[in-house]
């Protein structure tokens, strides 16, 4: 076994990227490590969002399905 977590869909997959990933907040700078990523879908489109503990500003990523 390599020891890595898989996601039991593509999406659980991606949202383990995105954890993977340094997150600092893109207004003030605090690093936001300790969060996780939220997700919405329209059915075309997946949002990701996190929101910053320092100052509130929102971090999306968005992805077209």
């Amino acid at each position: 076994m390599s020891g890595k977590t898989i996601g039991t869909t593509p999406l659980d997959r991606l949202r383990e990227r995105l954890d993977a990933t340094r997150r600092v907040c893109e207004s003030c700078g605090s690093d936001q490590s300790d969060s996780r990523w939220e997700a919405a879908t329209t059915g075309s489109r997946i949002l990701y969002r996190l929101e910053c503990d320092s100052c509130g500003a929102r971090i999306e990523r968005s992805f077209r399905l």
